[in-house]
């Protein structure tokens, strides 16, 4: 009996910590009916070697069950179960395309507004869209619900036909709405075009010091090309002198311009150069930065920033589960203005 919750094995390329998934083997056992009440655990020794799991994982996974009220031990006979009257309502496969500071305050919000009672297993792409195709295909089939961020550097067009085998009443798309997802889905979802347009016009007072407006926007990127519609688009309504920079390392750098930079290690780049130039950052050159992160607020006297609110759509994403809603819901952006523009 004991051995039977080993059937399934600890994921390495979940995100997932390994205590919750060792954790989540234990309710998912009991759920099936494989272990029992009163039924007696493996010891810590046998769940380190037969999952492959160091000795203070295995008791830390253990220890969350025994806090959740689900196993108590008896010292020197082991663990065993004490509860088996609940079961998982919710169980989420989030697949997100990479980890970023404004990527985990997404994670943070959605955590927290679904409580701890839900199972969360996670799981990074890094924009790649094999790997994105590879743990779709390998997913489990006992999941309530699916919350997927579609950003792809390499994505070859068929993003939609993997996430169309997908249950539509189990769908959360993240971030990013993709053109052909059949049925009726949820969705929290930036307006890529409309939002950076907004934001500039809100910046159109700052910005009227500047005669030029540069975007940097490396040619390998996951970013939605829609963000260069609106900023072209807001550039030729208001005359604005404009240009995509695909690599600002090298790009010139002249008084009376501002730059627009999405990847923060670009911002980086610039904020060194400029630094080395003499330049003043935000009377000799704007710079504004796309995503808001703690850390902009008292960089250089602080970065201005074009950003979703981030926390909102961890939020909607996570009450779209509970309430088991198949709305669209469109994630507020805004502009933040800030010593360097």
């Amino acid at each position: 009996m004991k051995t039977n919750m080993f059937c399934d094995c600890i994921d390495e390329y979940s995100a997932t910590p390994k205590y919750l998934q060792l954790s989540r083997l234990v309710i998912k056992a009991i759920e099936q009916g494989k272990l029992k009440m009163d039924s007696m655990l493996p010891s810590i020794n046998e769940v380190s070697c037969n999952l492959e799991l160091s000795r203070d994982t295995a008791e830390k996974g253990y220890r969350y069950l025994k806090k959740k009220g689900i196993i108590n031990s008896v010292p020197g006979k082991g663990y065993y179960i004490t509860n088996t009257n609940f079961k998982q309502q919710l169980k989420v496969f989030l697949l997100f395309n990479k980890l970023s500071a404004h990527k985990k305050i997404i994670y943070d919000a959605f955590i927290a507004t679904l409580g701890q009672d839900v199972t969360v297993d996670f799981y990074i792409y890094n924009n790649n869209f094999s790997l994105f195709k590879h743990f779709l295909a390998n997913q489990k089939d006992d999941y309530s619900h699916y919350v997927i961020i579609p950003h792809f550097i390499d994505d070859d067009g068929f993003a939609r036909d993997v996430i169309n085998l997908l249950p539509k009443h189990k769908l959360v798309m993240l971030d990013k709405l993709l053109p052909g997802i059949e049925g009726e889905y949820a969705a929290a979802y930036e307006n890529f075009e409309q939002n950076i347009y907004n934001a500039l016009e809100q910046a159109l007072a700052p910005l009227s010091k500047y005669h030029t407006i540069k975007i940097i926007f490396p040619k390998q990127s996951y970013f939605p090309k829609e963000i260069l519609k609106g900023f072209i688009r807001f550039c030729q309504q208001y005359a604005f002198t404009h240009q995509v920079v695909n690599n600002i390392s090298i790009e010139p750098i002249n008084s009376g311009e501002v730059f627009i930079n999405l990847m923060e290690d670009d911002l980086v780049v610039l904020l060194e150069r400029l630094i080395s130039l003499g330049s003043t950052i935000g009377k000799d050159v704007g710079v504004i930065s796309y995503n808001e992160t703690p850390l902009k607020k008292i960089l250089v006297n602080g970065i201005s920033t074009i950003s979703t609110d981030f926390s909102f759509m961890g939020n909607a994403a996570a009450n779209l589960i509970l309430d088991n809603s198949r709305r669209h819901i469109e994630v507020p952006f805004y502009f933040t203005k800030r010593a360097s523009l």
